[in-house]
């Protein structure tokens, strides 16, 4: 008995993968149903960022037409803050970096039309201090009420919130990662809650484990993206298209109005190396669309080319994103390059994405999407508004090397 006692305690605390952590409902309310849109500072700029920076990027996303096309959350991404908080305990903005203070910031974008992202860390550590890049020690973890209700007054609309620590104990994450929700709450202003549980944690991806739906707003699932088409890493290293697809594609159930899995940043038209061909970051910008993924730019927006600026302002594109049903694609079958979502009342878009080393035609088999083989059909595709008719009970298009074709049943 008292062997079978024991497995039935171990068993009762294992946490069940499959179970939505958090319950059922919404994890902050009053927020858009739909995955959220607009620019983070650390993919171009990192630790150094200035008032004058996060300035002038806003401004570039008004005159561009990106923020009319949806891209409104600024969000200031790690070493912000001073390395000391004030007198009273509250985290204070670093005076040589933002000498108007983050509530004037808040003001500058909300004036512009624009909503007002900041960055805290789940433990006593930012990421930035947790790898010894930055100074101090001024991690959310044990000041929850007291940062979030700071934040509610700068006016924050999103706050991205980083695990960084080496301790992985999953009960201590849900504890750190509710703590802060219910604060959010507390304080009376809808955010956008972003969490990241795989930051310094080796050899695991939370977030791929466990469904935090009903923690945050939009989980990464990943670690780090880099601009890479495939890094062949493993799950605990920076990944490329690939590997985030890949990770990404078991995920759709997960995916619900105000409930997003986040396979990281876009890396369209980020300035690095090996970098990303045109047609990779078509196929990014492209899937993460088919995941009804948050679209997060992290470009240099004051010196984007006109072509990084037609492919994160592509209407088709960002209105599969957008989609009302939020209802995140998947692979058809066994077959990772392609994947069907469904759209709208009853719409249907299907992606074709060639991983070879030189062109090739592409097919799907209309019964495989659901339709039947005698259907007349018509796709249009979203990046080039080519139409392509069903033969034969197959849809046949010509796809290049790493690019995508995204197909809208019509």
């Amino acid at each position: 008995m008292l062997a079978a006692a024991t497995l039935f305690a171990i068993a009762a605390c294992t946490p069940d993968p499959e179970a939505r952590i958090g319950g059922e409902g919404t994890a902050i309310e009053g927020l858009p149903p739909t995955p959220p849109m607009g620019w983070n500072s650390w993919n171009t700029f990192g630790c150094n960022i200035t008032e004058k920076i996060i300035r002038e990027q806003a401004d570039a996303l008004v005159s561009t037409g990106l923020r009319d096309a949806g891209y409104r959350y600024v969000i200031v991404d790690d070493c912000w803050a001073a390395d000391q908080r004030a007198d009273d305990g509250t985290l204070q903005a670093d005076p040589r970096r933002f000498p108007s203070g983050m509530a004037a910031l808040g003001r500058y974008l909300h004036d512009r039309g624009l909503q007002f992202g900041l960055y805290s860390g789940a433990s006593d550590k930012t990421c930035a201090q947790f790898l010894g890049n930055y100074p101090g020690a001024t991690g959310s973890k044990g000041h929850e009420a007291t940062d979030a209700q700071t934040f509610a007054a700068w006016q924050v609309d999103y706050l991205k919130y980083d695990w960084c620590s080496g301790d992985s104990d999953h009960d201590r994450q849900v504890e750190s990662f509710t703590a802060m929700r219910d604060a959010i709450r507390d304080a009376g202003r809808p955010m956008v809650y972003s969490i990241n549980p795989n930051s310094g944690v080796s050899g695991s991806v939370p977030g791929t484990e466990f469904d935090w739906g009903g923690v945050a707003t939009m989980t990464r699932v990943t670690n780090d993206i880099t601009a890479a088409w495939s890094t062949n890493a493993d799950p605990s290293g920076s990944q490329g298209i690939v590997e985030i697809v890949d990770a990404v594609a078991p995920l759709a159930s997960r995916v619900r109005a105000g409930s997003f899995n986040d396979p990281d940043m876009l890396v369209v038209g980020v300035d690095s190396r090996p970098g990303l061909t045109m047609a990779q970051q078509r196929t990014q910008l492209s899937m993460w669309a088919m995941m009804a993924a948050p679209l997060i730019a992290g470009n240099d927006l004051t010196r984007m080319s006109p072509q990084t600026l037609a492919l994160l302002r592509n209407r088709a594109i960002i209105d599969i994103d957008q989609d009302h049903r939020v209802s995140a694609g998947a692979p058809v079958g066994d077959d990772k390059e392609v994947w069907t979502r469904a759209i709208g009342d009853k719409g249907l878009v299907v992606s074709m994405t060639n991983r070879d080393d030189h062109s090739r035609t592409m097919s799907v088999s209309l019964t495989s999407l659901g339709l039947s083989g005698d259907d007349t059909v018509t796709a249009v595709d979203a990046w080039t508004g080519r139409r392509y008719q069903a033969a034969k009970g197959e849809l046949k298009v010509d796809v290049g090397v790493n690019d995508t074709v995204l197909l809208q049943i019509v």
